[in-house]
């Protein structure tokens, strides 16, 4: 299939704007990107006009989880098949918002990503970690639960891993690897939604942060790390993560050392926003977030001023259409602006930033150039002179992935 976009505006994902372009795009894959002045002809293409023309959006932190309360302790309590079902209406709602693909960093994602993959059901590329990983205790146990049902729940293929010690935690990645994810994720830190651990609180040891880095690079591919507090960062860095997830505590040492790694971060600002404005977690959770919430804001700002490179991620988890939800994606770029990201820096980091969160896994995605996947969208209006365009899907008037329509 052959087609053609002709915009006023052309946003490639990095660089400079372009005025008056064209995009064509052969079956799966960009082969022009440019001024309509300079582009090929195309007389057998179907010709698509729109006011802009911009790359598919990366969410690059999020999770299929079918569930519709943020009480994670109910995870166990229904049945996989049944939040599985809720999710795959959750791969419209991100297809309707504008992202086409997805950094899945613990969830159902495992399973959806064979689904979407075989084309049984539309949904945005899922790169996905399988399980999170967690200390016992840490923030990705379930505190409120006999330990040996959290290790049955693992067993029946639930969303989290308890792991201790350098030879459990290795043989914890094989796992993942052995269900096809293509990141690991960790959590580094204490967390907001777990209940009796503390943010700033470093879990894995070194040990086990480098035996699953090592583990993971053997198969080619990175780990993410939930961080909050220094301590976690650090040391997550040290033992060589690709990506640090959240950032609450980051500071100039901390954010040197991301710089002098080329580690990524991916700050997740929509979760919060949308939990203070909802109140809708567990009291415990509630606390916590209040206690960090203005630090995470000004660790997103040092972020951006020390260059740090940030992709965009919401941790949105919830089905349904209320706060938390999928759908809700492109609500970070007006919130990483609060933080004093421009509209160009915001745009790239929902979208050419997004692959590198992968190591070499990357594909050749999140910008507008030949020889790029072909995932875009197609604006009824300019996000460079509003970003909350790209919160309302309703100003998202098409969708492509992979040079297939999915919206419109």
């Amino acid at each position: 299939m052959l087609l053609r976009f002709e915009a006023d505006l052309l946003i490639p994902g990095r660089g400079d704007p372009v005025t008056t372009a064209v995009v064509v795009v052969e079956d799966a894959t960009i082969s022009y990107a440019g001024p309509a002045a300079t582009a090929p002809a195309t007389p057998a293409a179907e010709t698509i006009a729109a006011p802009v023309v911009m790359p598919g959006m990366w969410d690059c932190h999020g999770h299929f989880l079918g569930i519709r309360s943020m009480d994670l302790a109910r995870l166990p309590l229904e049945p996989i098949a049944v939040r599985a079902a809720r999710a795959t209406g959750d791969l419209t709602a991100a297809l309707s918002a504008g992202v086409t693909s997805v950094r899945e960093v613990g969830g159902l994602g495992i399973y959806l990503a064979r689904v979407v993959e075989e084309g049984s059901l539309a949904g945005p590329t899922i790169y996905s970690a399988g399980a999170i990983l967690s200390t016992t205790g840490g923030h990705g146990d379930l505190h409120s639960y006999p330990l040996s049902w959290v290790h049955d729940f693992t067993e029946r293929g639930g969303e989290l891993r308890v792991a201790d010690g350098p030879a459990e935690c290795a043989r914890a990645v094989r796992e993942q690897l052995r269900r096809n994810a293509k990141v690991i994720k960790v959590c580094a830190s204490g967390g907001v939604l777990s209940e009796v651990d503390h943010p700033i609180h470093q879990q894995f040891t070194d040990a086990e942060l480098r035996a699953i880095v090592e583990v993971a690079g053997l198969a080619d591919r990175v780990v993410a790390a939930h961080c909050h507090g220094k301590p976690g960062i650090m040391a997550a860095l040290a033992a060589g993560v690709r990506t640090i997830e959240h950032g609450t505590y980051l500071d100039e040492e901390s954010a040197s050392a991301m710089r002098e790694l080329g580690a990524v971060l991916v700050p997740t600002r929509t979760i919060i926003r949308e939990l203070l404005d909802s109140d809708a977690a567990p009291p415990f959770a509630m606390a916590k977030l209040r206690a960090l919430a203005d630090q995470h804001a000004a660790a997103v700002a040092l972020a951006r001023e020390t260059g740090v490179t940030v992709a965009m991620g919401t941790d949105l988890s919830l089905s349904g259409d209320g706060p938390v939800s999928w759908g809700r994606n492109g609500r970070e770029l007006p919130l990483l602006a609060e933080c004093g990201f421009t509209p160009l820096a915001a745009i790239e980091a929902a979208t050419a930033n997004g692959p590198a969160t992968l190591g070499g896994q990357a594909p050749c995605s999140g910008q507008l150039r030949p020889g790029y996947d072909a995932d875009l969208l197609t604006l009824a209006a300019d996000p460079l002179a509003d970003l909350a365009v790209l919160a309302d899907p309703e100003q998202i008037t098409g969708v492509w992935r992979a040079g297939a329509r999915v919206k419109g």
